[in-house]
């Protein structure tokens, strides 16, 4: 392993030093410095997020800070990924956070530090630093959907998520302390070398690998650890859902992968199982119950559970018969899969937002009726977005499913397969509901859509990358296996 050079942590500190600037220009300009809060929060995550990208293209493994820190090619690219996405989330939230008196820094920096929290998440490679990460995230993301302390909704969104995520804090402690008591360590290596002699009470290590599990499904949403998602997404203003929905459930899948992976990969055959059960329940609950919602952001949340299940498929279908041939090419398959649905996330939200105006959210299916209508290039967004989420071709969405779908049918898992393309069957009718309400009804309300033009470009942009990566996903196939397979400790 090479020195590990400091200039590979200079993105990290960029996030961090815009934090501080942007929260010592709030503090001492106030309410006339809001805009520029706004602008120092989102060129320094465009700056990090294009440095995390350049980045990703080193093969080379870092640690710092006594190896409880890792920076390597999976970290950088997912990294990329969540920053840039909070550049894009607060772009699409600029006109509807002003419209309800929101544009407020509390917002930008509650956000930063869920970003940052996200980044040492991505990047822990210590159970104390995963631990540190989560919290972080968490925490600014509970302060972040109570911050409309008017909005009795808001504040019951923000207390069942801070109740039930507390309760799966305790889960992932119990079982971190039960894998420090067998394996004597908290580095993810350390781990990986203990578990892998075989001389450790395998009922303690199952135990901890049980209560790990039941922590990562609850910050990915998976059934039956996915309450707390639908009151969420609906509870809080749309602009606080996407924060909550975007960045932090690529950041649970890296997290996830830093858990399992790169410190119980020998129990693979132990959690995998657990995963199977998990990745079934959400795809079933998530595309059935998402098929009676009329409420567009708990629609959404019922997608992203369904969603989380297919980022599971990945994940459990990396080790067969004790053999890790094929593991590369799953993990990057459930890498490739988060990313995409992050991506179609964004654009999705972004048109909600944007529907809605002062005074009305646009929020139930019957806002969509007739967009086409109001602006054949928004509805074409919509479109785009819900056929990517469906899996219909040729969007990014299909290959994403296919990617993963292979993975799934090489390790085995055949009646797994299957029973993702069913519920996908059932999910695709939620989504082609909104296609056929924007197209083919008549529109209930025929107020002109107000947007800035920064937003019409990002949404332009969004819906042409989801198209784009679907004809060509080559490239960002790639740079997933590349990652992964530069990170995996086999």
């Amino acid at each position: 392993m090479p020195n590990a050079p400091m200039n590979a942590l200079l993105p990290d500190a960029l996030v961090m030093t815009g934090l501080i600037v942007a929260w010592l220009n709030d503090t001492f300009s106030g309410p006339s410095g809001r805009r520029t809060t706004y602008f120092i929060a989102l060129l320094t995550t465009v700056i990090a997020g294009i440095w995390f990208a350049v980045n990703a293209f080193d093969p080379h493994v870092y640690y710092y800070f006594t190896r409880m820190y890792v920076v390597d090619a999976f970290a950088s690219a997912m990294k990329a990924v969540v920053t840039l996405g909070y550049a894009v989330s607060i772009v699409y939230s600029r006109k509807y956070l002003e419209d309800r008196d929101m544009f407020r820094g509390e917002f930008f920096l509650l956000g930063m530090f869920s970003l940052l929290g996200q980044l040492v998440m991505i990047s822990g490679n210590n159970f104390l630093t995963l631990y540190l990460g989560l919290e972080l995230m968490s925490l600014s993301l509970y302060a972040v959907i109570a911050l409309r302390r008017d909005a009795t909704q808001s504040n019951e969104a923000a207390m069942k998520y801070y109740v039930l995520g507390a309760l799966a804090s305790g889960f992932l402690l119990y079982g971190i302390s039960m894998l420090y008591g067998a394996t004597g360590s908290l580095e993810l290596g350390e781990v990986f070398k203990a578990v892998a002699s075989g001389h450790i009470n395998d009922i303690v290590l199952l135990f901890g690998v049980v209560f790990i599990v039941a922590g990562v499904a609850f910050k990915m949403g998976a059934v039956p650890f996915h309450m707390w998602v639908p009151d969420v997404y609906q509870g809080a203003p749309t602009a606080m859902s996407l924060l909550t929905g975007g960045g932090p459930k690529v950041a649970a899948f890296a997290w996830a992968v830093r858990f399992l992976v790169m410190g119980l990969l020998p129990l693979a055959v132990d959690w995998q199982q657990m995963l199977i059960i998990l990745a079934a329940l959400s795809m079933i609950v998530g595309n059935i119950t998402g098929i009676v919602q009329r409420n567009v952001k708990r629609m959404l949340a019922y997608s992203a559970i369904s969603n989380m299940g297919f980022v599971l498929l990945g994940l459990l279908a990396g080790i067969v018969d004790n053999k890790a041939t094929g593991a590369a090419s799953a993990y990057s398959s459930a890498m490739f899969y988060s990313i995409v649905y992050l991506i179609t996330t964004l654009g999705a939200f972004g048109i909600v937002m944007l529907l809605s105006r002062r005074d009305f959210e646009a929020e139930t299916l019957d806002d969509f009726k007739g967009l086409n209508h109001r602006s054949p290039m928004f509805a074409a967004v919509m479109m785009v977005m819900m056929f990517s989420l469906a899996g219909i071709p040729p969007t990014v969405g299909f290959y994403a499913k296919l990617a993963v779908l292979e993975a799934t049918m090489n390790a085995g898992l055949t009646w797994l397969a299957i029973l993702a393309v069913v519920t996908s069957l059932f999910g695709a009718f939620y989504y082609l509901r909104i296609v056929k309400l924007m197209y083919f009804d008549a529109p209930t309300d025929t107020t002109p859509i107000e947007s800035h033009s920064c937003n019409r470009a990002l949404l332009t942009l969004n819906g042409v990358a989801v198209l784009a990566l679907g004809i060509i996903p080559g490239p960002l196939m790639s740079v997933c296996l590349q990652a992964v397979s530069h990170t995996l400790p086999l």
